[in-house]
């Protein structure tokens, strides 16, 4: 990524969404992490519903979708216990936005990306500042 593109002139929302999936890490630093997003971005979770803990053999995954068109407030740095990686799948300027935010909560680190004609994802590494 070398640029961030402009938004084009669409008002439809399906290219100011991003879907965010997190595995693999501490129920707490889900929370953490969701909660950024949640005081930021309009989202398909209720203000209330938080990531919770499941149990079985399979890994649990978190899931929202967050519209990044207006931020209602930057991101606060937060703690979290361990490196958390997050893919975030959207349009390019979607995607990047999202990116950009998680920057004033976290230490963020592009760790993979898959590219497309009109999105993309990208795998995230976010760490403590």
């Amino acid at each position: 990524m070398n640029s961030t593109p402009e938004r084009s002139g669409d008002d439809s929302t399906a290219g100011q969404e991003v879907l965010v999936s997190l595995s693999r890490c501490d129920l707490a630093d889900a929370r953490s992490v969701f909660g950024v997003l949640g005081s930021a971005f309009d989202s398909d979770r209720d203000a209330g519903d938080e990531p919770e803990a499941t149990s079985g053999p399979r890994p649990t995954v978190w899931v929202t979708t967050v519209d990044v068109s207006e931020p209602k407030a930057p991101a606060e740095p937060v703690t979290l216990t361990a490196p958390v990686t997050v893919d975030a799948q959207g349009g390019y300027w979607a995607v990047d936005r999202l990116r950009e935010h998680l920057t004033g909560a976290f230490a963020v680190r592009v760790v993979g990306t898959a590219a497309g004609d009109q999105e993309q994802e990208v795998r995230l590494r976010l760490e403590n500042r």
